[in-house]
This record gives structure tokens, C-alpha cells and sequence, in this order.
């Protein structure tokens, strides 16, 4: 059974998650439609496409997350959020080239399988994207947008 106090934490959780998840969406949606343009319309290698694509929908997920996320938490100045934002979104960079570096190695043994854009974009942009959303949910609530 739970008490008032902890149901009341629960849905503040869930609705910065929600809020989190709109603006990640929102972010995907850049990401992906960048990554694709850079890889199939201007055939960039699919580790520099990822590399812009990431940056680009990072600042506007920042945006999205300072001001409308967690804009009733307090301000720890602009300069410092916005550095360990971009370095926790490094690291979630570091996870989704991580899946698409794995992803190539198994292109060389299973080409059919693991070779061509479809295998790079669910590599990157689902188990990638993923696993690092969940890495960035808990390091911008504990460590960027901190509750004073």
C-alpha cells in the first residue's frame, strides 16, 4: 500500500516523463529525418550523419526540457545545464554509435542481415536511441535540472 506522499511523487515522475518523452519525440523526429538525409541524400558515412543529426536535435530537446520539462525546478545557470547536458548527451551518442558499431561488425559476418540502411537505422535509431533515452531521463533529472 502506498501512502499519499509516495502516489504524489509517482505522478510528478510520470508527468515529467511524459513532458520528457513529447520533447524527446519531437527530437527523434529531427534526428532520424537528419540522419537519413545525411547518410541517403548526401551520403555521408552513417557515423558523421549520426554525429549531426544527434547535435542538432539536442539543442532543440535542451530548449524543450529547460523551459518546459523542468522549468519548475530551479536554475543552476544556463552555462553549467547546458554543458552537462551536451555531455550526458555525448554519452547517449556514445551508446547509439556503440549499437551501430556493433551492428557493422555483424554486417561482416551476416551482410543480409545486418548490412544496408534499414539494419543502420534500427541499430542507431531504436536500440541506440533507446537505451540512451533512458541513460539521459535519470542523468538530466539527478544532475542537470537538479531539484534544488
Amino acid at each position: 500500500m502506498t501512502t499519499g506522499g509516495t502516489r504524489k511523487r509517482l505522478r510528478a515522475l510520470a508527468a515529467e516523463f511524459g513532458k520528457f518523452g513529447t520533447v524527446g519525440v519531437l527530437a527523434y523526429a529531427v534526428d532520424v529525418g537528419l540522419f537519413n538525409v545525411g547518410m541517403l541524400a548526401l551520403h555521408w558515412p552513417d557515423l558523421a550523419a549520426k554525429c549531426l543529426s544527434t547535435a542538432i536535435a539536442a539543442t532543440l530537446a535542451f530548449a524543450g526540457n529547460r523551459f518546459w520539462t523542468w522549468r519548475h525546478r530551479a536554475r543552476s545557470g544556463l552555462h553549467r545545464e547546458y554543458a552537462l547536458y551536451f555531455l550526458f548527451n555525448a554519452i547517449g551518442l556514445g551508446i547509439a554509435l556503440g549499437c551501430l558499431g556493433v551492428n557493422r561488425l555483424l554486417a561482416g559476418e551476416w551482410p543480409g542481415v545486418f548490412g544496408g540502411p534499414l539494419a543502420a537505422n534500427i541499430a542507431a535509431n531504436v536500440v541506440g536511441v533507446g537505451l540512451g533515452t533512458l541513460f539521459r531521463f535519470h542523468a538530466y533529472r539527478r544532475w542537470v535540472f537538479r531539484d534544488l
